[in-house]
């Protein structure tokens, strides 16, 4: 707010630009009756902001490095979209628009696994989508889509509107914390990685050991840590827990693999948990409604 700017002028502006995010989401954008078709449109530019992303993460999409992609320059885009800010949430929107076939037949259950699997999925696929304004921007048609896919999966359970918004919220925070947990620790072992094999960051991922990724994953050997690092009598709940799933877990030895989630599904135990919770509410509202 300026120094001569009042509050209600100041709620104006920021009602203003939402209405106009809004439009650029919402509304088709209007084509020329007469003359050739515009090398330009709103959805290419914001295709190629996402083909940028893709190939050298979100810190390299600008308006130059787009409009260098597109072979315009930068002030053409400007009749497009009014500043990088708005084009990043039409990034939100379009990169989920990729919905993919959910069971809706099967049973909440199995549907809203699915659901939750393909969004995590989504997020560490493009791990710049997490970088992205999420819980700030507006929602757009695409992201309403995937909403109205996990209301779908909620059918049959008997719960009103408001208990649907708050599972699948509850949800949804539950996608961004395993996607968020996986794509950081993907991250911090590519950056160690790089360090053991001596290559700078201008080295491309798929140029890395695979395997050398995989090992140096700051949760791939927890127990292995814990019993090489940790004194029992400084962690002594810790220890007690792990030592019944690995009973040879002691200070200098490894012990097994703690937990019985195959190896290849590390977000798996977590979303059962939550669905057992959410089939618990499930079952207490029922019980209440007499259904």
């Amino acid at each position: 707010m300026t120094q001569h700017e009042s509050p209600d002028e100041q709620g104006t502006a920021v009602d203003a630009d939402m209405a106009r995010v809004l439009d650029l989401l919402w509304k088709e954008q209007p084509r020329p009756r007469r003359g050739p078709k515009p090398a330009l449109s709103l959805p290419r530019i914001v295709d190629a902001a996402v083909g940028i992303a893709d190939a050298e993460g979100l810190a390299a999409v600008s308006m130059a490095r787009i409009a260098e992609e597109l072979g315009c320059s930068p002030m053409a885009l400007y009749r497009y979209v009014d500043s990088k800010d708005d084009l990043l949430v039409l990034m939100t929107d379009t990169v989920a628009r990729d919905l993919p076939d959910m069971p809706t037949d099967q049973g909440w259950r199995v549907g809203l696994e699915a659901w939750t699997r393909a969004q995590i999925r989504l997020a560490v696929e493009r791990p710049w989508y997490l970088d992205l304004p999420l819980t700030a921007a507006p929602t757009g048609p695409t992201r309403l889509r995937w909403l109205d896919r996990g209301f779908a999966m909620l059918a049959g359970t008997g719960l009103g509107f408001g208990d649907k918004v708050q599972i699948l919220g509850l949800v949804a925070q539950h996608v961004l914390g395993e996607a968020r947990v996986q794509v950081e620790a993907h991250r911090a072992a590519v950056r160690a990685a790089r360090l053991r094999s001596g290559v700078g960051d201008d080295v491309p991922e798929s140029e890395i050991d695979p395997a050398l990724v995989a090992q140096l994953n700051p949760y791939a050997d927890f127990e292995e840590l814990l019993a090489r690092l940790a004194d029992p009598q400084d962690f002594p709940a810790l220890f007690s827990a792990a030592a019944e799933a690995a009973p040879d877990l002691s200070p200098g030895g490894a012990g097994e693999p703690v937990g019985d989630a195959p190896v290849d599904d590390d977000a798996g135990v977590g979303i059962e948990i939550l669905l057992d919770g959410v089939a618990a509410y499930i079952a207490k509202r029922q019980a209440q409604q007499g259904t």
